[in-house]
């Protein structure tokens, strides 16, 4: 009984400093105040909220942000479940080592990375001709750092699948590509889907390698990190507020949709 109380208690406290902060910057985006200040409550109001939609450089930053995660969401996907498929059918050894390959770009500090591929796309630049680092690098970078996230979601569902569906298929004149989103794309589903809501999150939350492959182009990371110089605007509050409620009611739809797949749906003909 005394360990169970204390389990609760630790669960509770873990989750209020994780969540307290969230909570008290959602508060204060409906504070009416001259200033915004963060300190004192001076009534609820939309006026953040207003102004919000009304700075051009924050939407713009926004837009850039969200077109950029998109892109690189869709793209590492796609990359990293076909990147996953061919490691999942390699021998142990060479499994290994792909693996390997896959997690260092992980545990390598992203600073690194930031500045190895600065000096990739400067160099590209000056080879190949074409303009200075802007939307192009950004996106490549951020597909670049998505893909590992991509495969180690998928790979887990591609070893619980059974290796014959895909074959017992093509015994029953399924043709290949036609077996593979019949069967074996349904069965990798969660993953996949996991791995692009992964690479969206990451995407948008990254300030390191965005600030050195980023040229004139400004991220929402990069904006806020520019604002921190001077004073951060209370819009920031109402924006943080709009984008966590945004990716919360993306996180309870995915939910929702494995819950129901859970719950057994008919079987499909091949």
């Amino acid at each position: 009984m005394v360990k169970k109380a204390g389990g609760r208690i630790y669960t509770f406290l873990i989750f209020l400093f994780l969540y307290a902060p969230i909570l008290v910057l959602i508060v204060f985006s409906f504070n009416d105040t001259e200033t915004g200040s963060r300190a004192v409550w001076g009534g609820f109001s939309l006026r953040w909220y207003r102004k919000l939609f009304e700075d051009r450089l924050i939407l713009e930053a926004l837009r850039n942000t969200l077109l950029i995660a998109v892109v690189a969401a869709v793209v590492s996907t796609a990359l990293g479940t076909a990147a996953a498929i061919e490691i999942n059918g390699m021998k142990r050894l060479p499994r290994r080592i792909m693996m390997n390959i896959t997690n260092f770009p992980m545990v390598n500090p992203e600073i690194v990375t930031g500045v190895s591929l600065m000096l990739l796309f400067v160099s590209a630049v000056r080879l190949l001709g074409g303009r200075s680092l802007g939307m192009g690098s950004l996106i490549a970078a951020h597909i670049t750092f998505c893909l590992p996230y991509v495969i180690l979601s998928v790979l887990p569902k591609l070893r619980q699948m059974d290796p014959n569906l895909y074959e017992a298929a093509q015994d029953l004149g399924c043709p290949p590509v036609k077996a593979f989103f019949k069967v074996v794309l349904p069965e990798i589903m969660p993953g996949v889907v996991t791995g692009m809501i992964m690479a969206f999150t990451l995407s948008i939350d990254d300030f390191v390698i965005s600030y050195f492959t980023s040229g004139t182009t400004q991220t929402l990371p990069i904006y806020i990190y520019s604002m921190t110089r001077k004073r951060i605007s209370p819009e920031i509050n109402a924006l943080s507020t709009v984008l966590f409620a945004a990716v919360m009611a993306l996180l309870v739809v995915v939910n929702v949709r494995n819950l129901k797949e859970q719950g057994g749906e008919p079987e499909k003909e091949v």
